[in-house]
């Protein structure tokens, strides 16, 4: 009777404190959803940005702590669970950490793209994992509804994996940039949705696992193939947009994977991830003069007569004599201005250049000379790719616009000095309708007093592979070669500072 009522009150005991942590759980679970909230509003701002970034490391942290605790407090095999649990973190944590030592980041972009096919992933081995463990059952009615969040998590998770393994690949230079014109391929992308509608009614009417799993299989395929073909149908020159819209695609298939696992927190992250990601998509489709719904169904750009974004083909010959200046020459221009303008692009972050620049922009600044930057919303590789480059370099925040808020000063501006940007600076998006880039926002650099223009050669035309007629202008001289090397050239060539700061 003793042995029974001590075996009773471990149980109950074991129980309480089961359901202690699974109150903290959901504690948890609100603190850390507030916390991702907190993060976006943080990282909307470069002033608030690292803020937000640690915000958002204590939410996951914190909701990491509460399952893993949870989990493991809930299983018979809680030791077995936890060191399951702690491989798998170490193994993370450790390849993690190598990337991110390794990484430069001019290979952000194509970074993040793969990171994104791991969600896609993760979500398509947690629908086949959670139709394995409970497949098709016709007594229990909720059990179709579960069976159309597993499919609907596949079929997000697979074009997901796919869509960023093809943009990881783009932006890495393994493949050509060049878009894929199938023709038709509108049509094409169009049939293999309502082929994997139906591939999903298709299960939620199946019974049990071997039934359930041909369509499910068959689900995957589609999907897959159909990620691909959406990104591949995008030109190089595109890939900012992309990466941005495979964010969003990546944060619901997440929100889906959720929704199969029943955690209401990763349901909110995962929509907090694929709304915001829509939504920068928005802005940058904007910036780029493009058609958001375009961006979805993939193969958006120009018609094929046309160089495509991303191909290196199009009217690259020069259009004019280019006149060049030197390093010596840019920086008494430099002295003896009063506004200047620095205007970076993809060239700055493979150059690494934002260094030299950070150290040129101190010093003109302790000369008097007021410097800004102007940041278009697609230079670079990735959304933000300059702003983080620039804070990497200790630029200060305030000294950073956007397109929008500095493009109707260049007129007041005595020098623009142009690093590594192309199709974010080309007066062709504005003046010819044939262009590839025509109707898409550039910065109005030609209306200053003077435009320098740094650049490794003239035989570039940029990733679009469309010239550019600013270098050709009366008012604009090009100084060549390694950025870097020009930017230190030209700061030791300034002279010093009063009070001698260098």
């Amino acid at each position: 009777m003793a042995t029974l009522l001590a075996s009773s009150t471990a149980v109950g005991a074991g129980a309480a404190a089961l359901q202690a942590l699974t109150r903290f759980e959901s504690l948890a679970y609100i603190l850390a959803a507030l916390l991702f909230i907190l993060a976006l509003a943080g990282l909307s701002r470069q002033q608030t940005a690292q803020r937000g970034n640690w915000m958002g490391i204590v939410g996951m942290a914190l909701a990491l702590v509460s399952t893993i605790a949870v989990t493991v407090a809930g299983d018979g095999a809680a030791v077995r669970s936890l060191v399951l649990i702690i491989v798998a973190v170490a193994v993370g944590a450790s390849i993690g950490v190598w990337k991110a030592l390794k990484i430069h980041m001019t290979a952000m972009p194509e970074l993040v793209a793969m990171l994104h096919s791991f969600v896609g992933a993760s979500a398509v081995l947690v629908g086949f994992t959670s139709f394995l463990t409970t497949p098709g059952d016709p007594a229990s009615a909720s059990n179709a509804y579960h069976l159309g969040e597993v499919g609907l998590a596949i079929f997000i998770g697979a074009v997901t994996l796919t869509g960023s393994v093809v943009a990881y690949l783009k932006l890495s230079g393994k493949i050509s940039g060049k878009p894929l014109t199938i023709p038709g391929r509108n049509a094409i992308n169009l049939a293999a949705v309502v082929v994997c509608v139906a591939l999903i009614a298709w299960t939620v009417n199946t019974v049990g696992v071997g039934a359930g799993m041909v369509p499910l299989c068959l689900l995957t395929v589609v999907s897959l193939a159909l990620g691909a073909h959406l990104v591949l149908a995008i030109g190089g020159g595109d890939m900012p947009v992309v990466v941005s819209m495979l964010n969003s695609y990546s944060g619901w298939a997440a929100a889906m994977a959720g929704f199969t696992l029943g955690n209401d927190l990763l349901i909110i992250t995962g929509a907090l991830v694929g709304s915001s990601g829509a939504y920068l998509s928005y802005i940058m489709c904007k910036g780029m003069n493009r058609s958001f719904g375009s961006v979805i169904l993939g193969g958006f750009g120009s018609s094929a007569g046309k160089a495509q974004p991303g191909s290196g083909q199009g009217p690259s010959q020069q259009v004019g004599e280019h006149t060049e200046t030197t390093p010596e020459q840019v920086a008494q221009l430099l002295g003896d201005a009063r506004r200047v303008v620095i205007t970076p692009g993809y060239g700055m972050a493979v150059a690494q250049a934002q260094y030299p620049v950070a150290e040129l922009t101190r010093k003109l600044s302790a000369m008097g000379v007021d410097v800004r930057f102007g940041i278009h919303p697609v230079a670079g590789r990735m959304p933000g790719h300059m702003n983080v480059l620039l804070a990497e370099a200790k630029v200060p925040y305030d000294d950073v616009y956007e397109m929008d808020e500095i493009n109707d000063d260049f007129g007041d501006v005595d020098v623009v000095l142009v690093i590594g940007a192309n199709d974010t600076v080309n007066p062709a998006a504005l003046t010819e309708p044939d262009s590839p880039i025509a109707g898409m926002p550039v910065l109005r650099v030609w209306e200053a007093h003077k435009v320098i223009v740094l650049k490794r050669s003239m035989g570039h035309a940029g990733y679009s592979g469309v010239q550019n007629p600013l270098f050709f202008n009366d008012n604009t001289d090009m100084l060549l070669g390694d950025a870097k090397a020009s930017v230190e050239a030209i700061v030791a060539a300034l002279p010093d500072a009063p009070g001698g700061e260098r």
